[in-house]
């Protein structure tokens, strides 16, 4: 029985990693904003972040735009649903003899691992421009990349699964993307931002992210490493349960 569940898992993961690995250009593609923010902030805005005695603005930036590479790409994997239920995949994926909360767990568990393996390669780049993380809390902050690819890839499943359309699907994620990212304490530290984006990043979960990753990677966070992951866990039941529940109602 464990081997019928997990086959039809294994299946739907490695068909997310080898369109992945056979598209050069969304690899390369996917690297031009991470890098730009690298470059344009990190260099830009690194004199400015030293002189309010912040430290090393490289240092500072880099997890955030490591958890923004991830995010992004984790959300928009729910794309792929769309474009296959447009084009009958979906519906043949639909008819076999496996549940569909473990078709949604194998597309979910696919697209959170190209999206870690997006955000490591984002991870090297940063290292090459000057970041220096703590080589022996790297596994923590791979745990923490993972988990915030799992909640994003669940969280677009969830929005994909209530919607048909390719081209709305894309403007309401970068109308939610943005947003989580600016205020998730990525770009600056949040005990010196105002209230209200304090506020708002609290209720952010990618702001659990960008701070585990942050204090696993230099030793400086603005909650514990014990809070961020539990949050991210809570989050990441609450998201799959949510993209399960409106996968379940998907019609083809």
């Amino acid at each position: 029985m464990r081997s019928n569940i997990l086959y039809p898992i294994y299946i739907l993961w490695l068909r997310q990693i080898k369109r992945y690995f056979r598209s050069k250009s969304r690899i390369i593609g996917s690297l031009g904003q991470p890098i730009v923010f690298l470059v344009a902030l990190g260099f830009g805005f690194g004199s400015i972040f030293a002189k309010a005695g912040n430290g090393n603005y490289i240092q500072f930036l880099s997890p955030g735009i490591i958890a923004m590479s991830i995010m992004f790409t984790a959300v928009f994997s729910g794309i792929e649903l769309i474009w296959d239920r447009q084009f009958g995949f979906l519906k043949e994926t639909m008819v076999a003899p496996v549940s569909r909360l473990t078709i949604m767990f194998g597309r979910t568990l696919g697209g959170a691992t190209v999206a870690t393996i997006q955000g490591t390669i984002v991870f090297l780049i940063t290292i090459v421009i000057g970041f220096r993380p703590d080589i022996f809390a790297v596994l923590w902050g791979l745990l923490f990349m993972f988990g915030i690819a799992i909640v994003f890839t669940a969280f677009g499943t969830a929005i994909a699964s209530s919607m048909e359309d390719m081209q709305g699907f894309g403007l309401i994620v970068q109308l939610v993307n943005m947003p989580l990212f600016f205020l998730s304490g990525a770009l600056f530290p949040l005990n010196t931002a105002p209230f209200f984006i304090r506020a708002i990043a609290f209720i952010n979960p990618l702001s659990y992210g960008v701070d585990g990753l942050r204090g696993a990677f230099t030793g400086l966070s603005q909650y514990s490493l014990g809070v961020d992951a539990l949050v991210i866990a809570g989050v990441t039941v609450l998201f799959l349960s949510l993209g399960a529940w409106l996968f379940s109602k998907v019609e083809v």
